[in-house]
């Protein structure tokens, strides 16, 4: 029997749960000799790259790389397979993994052998009677960092490890050579007895190491760190600046059975020097579940996938995607849609990637999908019916193009500009957190374009009543406030971490954050004549100071240009503004499509949605390209967007997976299943019961996707993860399930008030006589926009009919509190 709880009772049974999927794939192959990869085969050609390399000086080496291209075309790295010969090794030796080291002058033929293939190089080593001291800022530094000495989990955080602090990943070479030379009477670095240093000790686990041994006698990385203390322990403040890092080889796809890739790290220094820094880099992965990077350069990938392995050096960064593919029993490639771009892109995609896209989905399931993604409420059982029984083609279009137009579409796309721009009374009180609500569902109607709504906000000035986009700079009302909001929202960059240090994991440092702040510091505010009111202003003066080197800032965009303030007359954020949406800059065109992208299909192409960095690429680099710009040709056009997404074949895939995708969580080969945002869900359950919900200072009958105020307060819409508007961060709103939530659903009195409400749809139905299988169709149809499969019917059927006259109504309620209970009706698939 179906029953419901009574307020309070809790029950234990199942509770609809999202489960991660991970992407997976076969075991890695092993080679008998114990070496990744497999063997050597037949490959077609062989060849050493980088070609030419040139050791200048006693310390330098170089790492070959070993690439065989097979007859079908695909490339295999065999550095690790292959045998290594110096054909003069009185002038170079090479070891079996491919690395050069010098011995004299001159030049050595290094040749790479395997099975029928043999490739030749030539190093030129020079310099090898010349002096060639470690140097503390271009050796030493780096070194310490490949080791993880001054990483954020060792001492490179703000108060150091077991009285040892160093900047972090050597952002401040000055202090870290004071703290290495000069703290503890010297013991750290010991000139007269090297080996008996604490900076080599300890890490070598020669003594008591909370960190345990992160150093090894036989790497460059102690070689630098030994012979810098045996020479005197010197800085060299003066030596040239290395202004960029690249990775060899580019951008790679391996095919099974290969699954490592070496990979060598350049460095180019301001003198033109170039130098082979491959054992000195520490190395990330993008995704440590697909592939790891060893501290040689060594890539050892574990399933299929995609990653992008990054090189640091110093406070450049160097990226590198690598893609390994397997052969996928079953597997078809399907045609790719040429009509639509982001069809285009995914399945061209997931044909390379070897998945296979679901099915597309029900039209019952779609149009539920398209209302609930784009206007944030559920069909009625009337448009659900009217799409069923409409045979055209062109139905899935025409029912799009019938919501961009809706009031609704206002409301609900309001709702999520609102939740990132922080419409929040705390913030900016309340006459002003619903002027500012007004204005951006305002903008929406009217259909604003979006760069130009940006340059609003960026550039308002005046009353905060009178001007409601100036809000922006009542809520971000810093330099430093302003630029971290701002990086976030327009440019997907989360940029924090370079306040106080260089980004340990980018490109962005102090530099970049201050300059990027000095746009904001001549923002101003003061109180205005009204009560609560505030006015935005531009000051004639007002300068930001970096703080390690007290140099006053001029502007700059992030990876963009410099601005001296007697270039323009107009102010510094409207230069800003002019750059930030100007088309030179696709940071923001293409924040803004994931943004948008996000919302819609429920996961961004870049996920954190706001999180674009090289260490977190996208998952589909031509669809994110060609969605920013076609935005930006259609004259960044919300509506525009929104249109081209849910017209795809791909927004139309079903959420079932089967075999050949069931392990895709990046690639779009099904929808994403996601619980109902908190407003939506409950308007949907106000929209079942036929009963809407009364929230203060609104008119009633509002729905709860029109909220303007993120401090109005629910219990409801608390618990299912409504933001407080407090961060500018999606994240900041929850969607995860939890008990809480479940015991809303359960036993809780919104809910239950709902489905006993008199004058509601569950007692109009219970007094209107209508047999028990229609009382169930109608509620399938409002609840789900689907009629009930007959076992369902059988079973709600036989519940309403056991419980006689007198129990009608409560059968009734049952049933409608088991439909929102279910799975289906709480979440969007």
């Amino acid at each position: 029997m179906l029953r419901r709880p009574n307020p309070g009772r809790i029950l234990r049974g199942p509770w609809p749960v999202l489960v991660a999927l991970t992407l997976s794939g076969p075991s890695p192959a092993v080679a008998d000799d114990g070496q990744p990869g497999g063997s050597i085969g037949q490959p077609a050609s062989l060849a050493v790259e980088p070609g030419d390399a040139v050791l200048s000086g006693r310390r330098a080496t170089a790492q070959l790389i070993a690439t065989a291209t097979d007859p079908d075309g695909s490339v295999r790295d065999l550095t690790r397979l292959v045998e290594w010969a110096s054909l003069d090794p009185d002038v170079a030796v090479v070891d079996p993994r491919g690395r050069v080291v010098p011995v004299a002058d001159g030049q050595a033929r290094i040749v790479a052998s395997g099975g029928s293939v043999e490739a030749r190089t030539t190093v030129t080593v020079q310099q090898m009677g010349s002096p060639d001291p470690v140097s503390f800022r271009h050796d030493v530094m780096p070194a310490l960092s490949q080791a993880s000495c001054n990483t954020g989990a060792c001492h490179g955080t703000p108060t150091g490890k077991g009285g040892f602090r160093l900047s972090l990943l050597g952002y401040l070479p000055d202090e870290d050579y004071r703290v290495l030379s000069r703290e503890i009477a010297g013991r750290r670095v010991d000139p007269f007895d090297p080996d008996n240093s604490m900076i080599l000790t300890k890490p070598l686990g020669l003594i008591a190491h909370e960190g345990g041994q992160r150093l090894f006698r036989d790497t460059k990385t102690f070689e630098f760190l030994r012979d810098w203390i045996a020479e005197g322990v010197k800085d060299d403040p003066e030596s040239p600046r290395a202004v960029s890092l690249e990775i060899v080889p580019g951008d790679r796809i391996l095919h099974a059975p290969a699954i490592s890739q070496q990979v060598v790290a350049r460095v180019s220094y301001a003198d033109g020097s170039t130098r082979d820094v491959t054992p000195i880099c520490y190395y990330g992965s993008s995704n440590t579940d697909i592939a790891e990077v060893d501290a040689s350069g060594f890539v050892s990938f574990k399933k299929r996938g995609e990653v992008a392995v990054i090189a640091h050096y110093l406070d450049l960064v160097a990226v590198v995607r690598l893609t390994h593919l397997v052969e996928v029993p079953g597997f078809a490639e399907v045609d790719v849609p040429t009509d639509n771009l982001v069809d285009r892109a995914v399945f061209d995609k997931l044909n390379r990637m070897r998945i296979a896209p679901s099915e597309p989905c029900t039209d019952e399931e779609f149009i539920r999908r398209a209302y609930l993604d784009t206007i944030g409420v559920m069909p009625t059982p009337g448009e659900t019916k009217a799409f069923l029984d409409d045979p055209s083609p062109t139905r899935y279009e025409e029912i799009v193009e019938t919501l961009l137009e809706r009031p609704e579409f206002n409301d609900f796309w309001a709702l999520k500009f609102a939740d990132v721009l922080r419409s929040n009374s705390r913030l900016i009180k309340s006459k002003g957190a619903y002027a500012f609500h007004r204005w951006i569902r305002s903008q929406i109607e009217q259909n604003a374009p979006i760069d130009g709504f940006v340059r609003q906000l960026l550039t308002a000035e005046g009353s905060t009543f009178d001007n409601p986009a100036a809000n922006y700079y009542r809520i971000s009302r810093t330099p430093e406030e302003a630029v971290e909001t701002t990086a976030q929202l327009f440019l997907g960059v989360r940029i924090q971490c370079a306040k106080c240090h260089n980004h340990p994991f980018e490109r962005w440092t102090q530099d970049d954050y201050y300059g990027f702040a000095a746009f904001f510091s001549r923002v101003k505010q003061k109180p205005g004549l009204l009560p609560d009111e505030e006015i935005i202003f531009a000051a004639d003066s007002g300068d930001v100071r970096q703080p390690r080197t007290n140099a006053v800032m001029p502007p700059k965009a992030l990876g963009g240009p410099v601005y001296g303030d007697d270039e323009r007359e107009d102010s510094r954020k409207n230069r800003l503004a002019e750059w930030l949406t100007g088309e030179e800059n696709d940071f923001f065109a293409k924040s803004t499509v994931n943004r948008i992208w996000y919302h819609v299909m429920g996961k961004g192409i870049v996920d954190p949605v706001d999180d674009f960095r090289d260490s977190n690429p996208a998952s589909n680099d031509e669809l994110l390209d060609d969605l920013a710009a076609d935005f930006v040709s259609s004259g960044y056009d919300l509506r525009h967007l929104v249109r081209t997404i849910l017209t795809s074949r791909t927004y139309r895939l079903s959420a079932r997976t089967h075999d050949l995708n069931a392990d895709d969580e990046i690639y779009f080969s099904h929808a994403v299943t996601k619980l109902l945002p908190a407003e939506v869900l409950l308007d949907a359950i106000s929209s079942v019961a036929d009963v809407p919900t009364a929230f203060n200072g609104l008119p009633a009958g509002s729905s709860a996707i029109e909220i303007p105020d993120g401090q109005m307060d629910h219990p409801f819409l608390k618990t299912f993860g409504r933001p407080a508007r407090e961060l500018a961060c999606e994240c900041e709103r929850e969607s995860d399930s939890n008990l809480s939530q479940a015991l809303q659903l359960i036993g809780g009195s919104t809910v239950h008030d709902k489905l006993r409400a008199d004058g509601g749809r569950m007692h109009r139905l219970a007094e209107s006589g209508k047999p028990a299988a229609e009382v169930t169709a109608d509620l399938y149809a409002v609840a789900l926009s689907r009629p009930p499969t007959d076992a369902e019917l059988e079973a709600a059927v036989a519940h309403i009919a056991g419980a006689g006259a007198e129990g009608r109504r409560q059968a009734i309620e049952d049933l409608g509190w088991v439909l929102i209970n279910s799975k289906e009706f709480l979440f969007r698939h």
